[in-house]
């Protein structure tokens, strides 16, 4: 892979030696947060990776190579970029073939980590099943990959703009362990109850690793999905941020924004209509996934 990929110095190091490295995805820098938050961001949330215990090794593709860790230089370049393509699975050959610069999303960064030989990837939320499906029949291509790439996702849940039901539906009918952890329910990304319980719960780190360790070593390929809830004092109560998604999945519709335009522009506009209260809670909820990412990786090389 190496015609395709460059691990950066410090992450190759600690994968040849067998230290816990966190795998971090770019489409949050260039796509999810304004600037210059989503620098201050993407630079906290390396540094929670190193504090507790692990490599960071945030992903993306520059000048159509395979980046496994970023440098603080290709941080910002990211951060500030204004033409960097959204990369899922799909788009990956075309952004290498035409050398081009693109930020990984969920599915992107679980290949690029995969074939890095990085277990565990620390996110905000994930895709999924988008709301209006019959309308518009939208189901994230994360779903997908978490079916079939043996990465484990940390994440605050699926992503409050998005049909939660279904989307836990998908996910059982693709054979992906969904474990909430410490507790019972599975959180909806800016808050800590969705009302809807989750499959599965574990309670410490070390209870998470001892179950990505038998599923992989079973043999039962695929990825896993670890909801963290957000840290209670930090969450948004989630009557207050429904009001504020009906309303911006409302102007989507009026608007015609469809496809991969409609993730960046709900979350943008749920910012505004919250007074910025939704991206504090973004970049919290990111951090904490990343604390609790480390812990695992910490684990599993343990």
């Amino acid at each position: 892979m190496s015609d395709y990929i460059d691990i950066a110095p410090e992450v190759a190091e600690a994968l040849a030696s067998g230290k816990p490295v966190v795998a971090l995805e770019s489409t949050i820098i260039s796509h999810g947060m304004p600037y210059p938050q989503n620098l201050e961001t993407a630079q906290a949330v390396e540094q929670d990776v190193r504090d507790n215990g692990a490599i960071p090794a945030t992903i993306a593709v520059i000048g159509g190579r395979c980046k496994i860790g970023l440098s603080p230089e290709e941080l910002e370049y990211f951060a500030k970029g204004t033409d960097i393509l959204k990369l899922s699975r799909r788009d990956i050959p075309y952004c290498i073939a035409k050398k081009r610069d693109g930020a990984t999303t969920v599915s992107a960064t679980m290949i690029l980590a995969e074939k890095a030989g990085i277990r565990v990837f620390a996110t905000g939320g994930i895709g999924g099943v988008h709301r209006d499906l019959a309308g518009n029949f939208d189901v994230s291509a994360d779903l997908t990959e978490l079916g079939k790439t043996s990465v484990a996702v940390v994440c605050a849940g699926a992503k409050a703009i998005l049909d939660i039901p279904k989307t836990l539906e998908h996910l059982e009918t693709l054979g992906v362990p969904v474990i909430a952890y410490g507790t019972d329910e599975f959180p909806a990304f800016y808050s800590v109850e969705s009302g809807h319980k989750a499959p599965l719960r574990l309670d410490s780190p070390e209870d998470l690793a001892a179950f990505l360790k038998s599923k992989w070593e079973f043999g039962l390929e695929g990825g896993a999905v670890i909801g963290n809830p957000p840290e209670a004092d930090k969450a948004l109560a989630r009557e207050a941020i429904e009001g504020a998604i009906d309303d911006a999945l409302a102007e989507a519709q009026k608007k015609g924004i469809h496809g991969r335009d409609v993730t960046p522009f709900l979350l943008a506009r749920v910012t505004q209509l919250t007074e910025g209260k939704s991206l504090e809670a973004n970049i919290a909820l990111v951090r904490n996934n990343a604390r609790l990412g480390a812990k695992i990786a910490v684990a599993m090389a343990g």
